[in-house]
C-alpha cells in the first residue's frame, strides 16, 4: 500500500501503542497529524520527529484531506473530535483493525497473553534484528537497545506485534506465529469470567493457518484443536524448550536452556526474575522457529538491555537500589517482588504501588493485598483511573485495610518524595501502569540527590 503524503489523523496519538503506528506511517511516507490530552516526553518526540500533535480538544485543529482516522478505545465516545471524524464520513478505525490490516501483508509473529507480552515482543525482536534479519516491531514499551518503541529494518521479512487481549483486540491479528505466555483472570471489565477470556484465547490461536506455529507456556497445558505446529516452554522439563541450572551469581540470573536443535549453557539473562525467564524461553523457541542458530541466539539474549518500566534499574550505586516496574496485576507484582528479593535477600525491601483502574482494584483486592504484604514496608497511591470513572466505596485503602503489612501507608506524590528525602530505602521499587511511571523520574532525582 502507498502511504506516501496520505493525511492520517491519530486520537490518542501518545499511547505507547499509537505512538508506533504513528511512527511506522510516518516512516512509510504519511502526513501525521493526532491529538492526546497531555504532553510527555513521547509526544515531545513525535513532534520532533515531524509530527503536528495538540492537546486540547479541537475540532478546527482537525486537518482537511484526510485519508484515515485511527483512535485507541482510551477515547471516550462522547470526545468532540471522535464524534466530529465519525460524522465527517471518512475511515476511522481502531488501533487494532488497523494492526489486524498490516498483519495481512506480512509473516507476523503474534505476541498473546496476560503478561509478559512488551518483553517477549522485544526481546524476539532483537534477536532477529540483531541476526540481521530485517523485521518490524510493534513494541509496547521503549526498547532500551533502540531507544524506540518502533523497531525498523531496511525492509520487512518478519513483522512482530503485541496481540492485546483488552477488548478482544487480538482477534484482529492474523498470526503466522503465535505465543501464550499466560491466562490470567484480567479485564474483567471486558470478560465475563475466565472461561470467556480463555476462550478468546483459543479463538485466537485457531487462526494460525496448517503450516503456523503455536508456541506457549507449558503451564497452560494443551492447546489440541488446531492444526498447527505446538511449541511449548517452560521452567520444567516438559516442555519442548526448557530452563534448567539455575542460579544467581554477580546479580544475574544465569541458565541452561535445552532445545529441539542443542543445548546453550551459563546463558546470562538480562532481565532478572523467573517470568523474565520464561520471557527468554519464549522469544528463544520463536528464533529457533525462524531458523536463528544457537550461537546468535546467545548473543542476543546477553546484549538485550530490556524495556523501559520492566524491571528497569534506575539507581544501582552500592547506597540504594530502585528499580522501576510496570507490574499491575497481582500475578505481576507477586513475579517482581519475589525477583527483587531473590536478588537481595538480606536488604529491606520498600515499594510503592499505584493501583491501576477501579474496576480491577474491586476485582483483585485480596490478591493484591497478598502480594504487596511480601513487601517490608508498602506505600499506595490513589486508584489511577485511566478511562474508568470512580466506583463507590473503592480505593487504594481497599487494597491496604486487607494487607498484613504493618507498615503500609497511603501517600500523595508531594508525600512520597518527602518521605524518601528523609528515609533513604535499601531497596526501591515502584510499580503501575498509570502515571507513577512520572513520579519515577522524580524518585530517581530525589535519591540521587540524597
Amino acid at each position: 500500500m502507498n502511504n506516501s503524503n496520505k493525511i492520517m489523523y491519530f486520537l490518542g496519538i501518545g499511547g505507547i501503542g499509537m505512538s508506533a503506528l504513528a511512527r511506522w506511517y510516518k516512516q512509510q511516507g504519511a502526513i501525521i497529524f493526532g491529538y492526546d490530552i497531555q504532553r510527555s516526553q513521547l509526544t515531545e518526540e513525535l513532534i520532533n520527529e515531524g509530527m503536528t500533535i495538540h492537546f486540547e480538544s479541537d475540532i478546527n485543529q482537525i486537518p482537511e484531506n484526510i485519508s484515515i482516522a485511527i483512535y485507541t478505545p482510551a477515547i471516550p465516545s462522547q470526545n468532540i473530535e471522535l464524534i466530529y471524524l465519525k460524522n465527517l464520513g471518512v475511515p476511522i478505525l481502531k488501533r487494532a483493525e488497523i494492526i489486524g490490516r498490516l498483519t495481512s501483508d506480512f509473516f507476523t509473529i503474534a505476541i498473546a497473553g496476560t503478561h509478559g507480552k512488551t518483553s517477549i515482543s522485544a526481546l524476539t525482536a532483537h534477536l532477529l534484528k540483531n541476526s540481521g534479519i530485517y523485521v518490524t516491531a510493534f513494541v509496547g514499551g521503549i526498547c532500551k537497545n533502540y531507544n524506540s518503541n518502533l523497531i525498523l529494518s531496511k525492509s520487512t521479512e518478519y513483522m512482530v506485534v503485541e496481540a492485546d487481549e483488552y477488548d478482544r483486540s487480538l482477534l484482529q491479528i492474523k498470526p503466522n506465529i503465535a505465543v501464550i505466555s499466560s491466562i490470567d483472570e484480567d479485564h474483567l471489565d471486558i470478560y465475563k469470567d475466565y472461561e470467556d477470556l480463555k476462550s478468546t484465547f483459543e479463538q485466537f490461536v485457531k487462526k494460525l493457518p496448517p503450516e503456523g506455529v503455536l508456541i506457549h507456556n507449558s503451564k497452560l497445558g494443551s492447546f489440541d484443536s488446531i492444526d498447527a505446529k505446538n511449541v511449548t516452554y517452560g521452567i520444567k522439563n516438559d516442555a519442548s524448550l526448557f530452563a534448567s541450572n539455575i542460579h544467581i551469581a554477580d546479580g544475574k540470573f544465569i541458565i541452561d536452556i535445552d532445545t529441539e536443535i542443542g543445548k546453550m549453557e551459563n546463558v546470562e539473562v538480562q532481565i532478572p526474575g523467573f517470568h523474565n525467564i520464561e520471557n527468554t524461553l519464549a522469544a528463544t523457541a520463536i528464533a529457533i522457529e525462524i531458523g536463528l542458530s544457537l550461537k546468535n541466539i546467545r548473543t542476543g539474549i546477553i546484549t538485550f538491555k530490556g524495556v523501559e518500566r520492566r524491571m528497569d534499574f534506575r539507581i544501582d550505586n552500592g547506597k540504594t537500589i530502585f528499580i522501576d516496574d510496570y507490574a499491575h496485576h497481582p500475578e505481576e507484582i507477586k513475579a517482581t517482588i519475589s525477583a527483587v528479593k531473590k536478588l537481595y535477600p538480606n536488604k529491606k525491601l520498600t515499594g510503592i504501588f499505584q493501583p491501576h483502574l477501579f474496576s480491577r482494584t474491586r476485582d483483585f483486592a485480596i490478591e493484591f493485598a497478598a502480594e504487596l504484604s511480601q513487601l517490608d514496608e508498602l506505600i499506595l497511591m490513589d486508584i489511577y483511573p485511566a478511562r474508568e470513572e470512580p466506583i463507590e466505596d473503592i480505593t487504594s485503602h481497599t487494597i491496604l485495610n486487607q494487607t498484613t503489612n504493618k507498615k503500609g501507608q497511603i501517600m500523595s506524590k508531594e508525600e512520597i518524595l518527602e518521605y524518601l528525602f528523609k528515609n533513604q530505602p535499601e531497596v526501591l521499587v515502584t510499580m503501575g501502569a498509570g502515571d507513577i511511571g512520572l513520579l519515577a523520574n522524580e524518585i530517581e532525582t530525589q535519591l540521587l540527590m540524597n
